[in-house]
């Protein structure tokens, strides 16, 4: 029914020790699939990784968001890495706030299930709106609850919850690019949210892979439903923070940043 909210989730606990174990001996599986999904990948993938500064840190999280189940870039472990996993698409029918709309509305549409299924866990029924939270399901010792800290006509931004896999956010923004053609990006500013998760992250970088292939992904999918072609294939920009940066004096004194500018890409 319109209006109805779910219920209010209960502060998301750490899982276990025990649970840890046991989803430990399931990840590797999950890997392998993704990892088998890669490898037959048809679409061309364009990676790059460089260095990052202070103007890759993510936006300041607003004081209405600060609170005992938020989980901060500051309380995470490890460097923090800047990812952007763009992809151009071509004939689409839709203006970037028709495929925002579509693709935010229902997530599980564009996210590969193998990897995360979203569920809503507080807020009204129907699409995201600033304050729901979700609990994401994925292939690990952690699930990741993650709440909504912006939304307007063509983006969504997430940041992450107490006992997520990361600390961080996630940004999925549609717009017409310099060429003209319509654009989707999701945008990454994530480290890992504890020792486990740094090591499988950015040392075994397991965990890393795994969010490479859910992003890609993720952009292929909404390039689908935008009803165009992909031109271009998939850029992926990695830019890797020392974690000095992420400490929280630094991050309440990064002033507002101003976006890269992008070169329009070859057709």
């Amino acid at each position: 029914m319109k209006g109805m909210s779910t219920p209010h989730a209960a502060p998301p606990q750490e899982p276990s020790t025990r649970r840890r174990a046991g989803a430990l001996l399931r990840f590797p599986a999950g890997v392998l699939l993704v990892s088998w999904q890669y490898f037959w990948r048809v679409t061309a993938l364009h990676r790059s990784e460089t260095a990052g500064d202070e103007g890759d840190l993510p936006p300041e999280l607003e004081p209405e968001h600060r609170d005992g189940r938020s989980k901060p870039l500051s309380e995470g472990v490890g460097p923090m890495f800047h990812r952007r996993f763009s992809v151009r698409i071509e004939g689409s029918p839709m203006s970037p706030g028709e495929l925002s709309e579509a693709v935010v509305s229902n997530l599980n549409r564009v996210s590969p299930s193998t990897v995360a299924v979203f569920h809503k866990t507080r807020g009204a029924v129907g699409p995201p709106c600033v304050g729901d939270e979700y609990r994401v399901q994925m292939p690990g010792p952690w699930d990741g609850p993650v709440r909504v800290l912006h939304r307007d006509a063509t983006s969504l931004r997430f940041g992450t919850l107490q006992g997520h896999l990361e600390a961080g956010q996630i940004q999925f923004t549609t717009r017409t690019a310099e060429d003209g053609l319509l654009e989707f990006e999701t945008e990454a500013w994530s480290r890992a949210g504890d020792r486990l998760a740094d090591l499988l992250y950015s040392r075994l970088r397991v965990a890393k892979e795994i969010q490479f292939n859910m992003w890609v992904h993720f952009c292929l999918r909404a390039a689908a439903i935008a009803g165009g072609r992909v031109v271009g294939g998939v850029h992926i920009d990695t830019r890797g923070i020392p974690e000095e940066l992420c400490q929280p004096a630094r991050l309440r004194g990064a002033p507002a940043r101003p976006r890269r500018r992008r070169r329009p890409r070859p057709r």
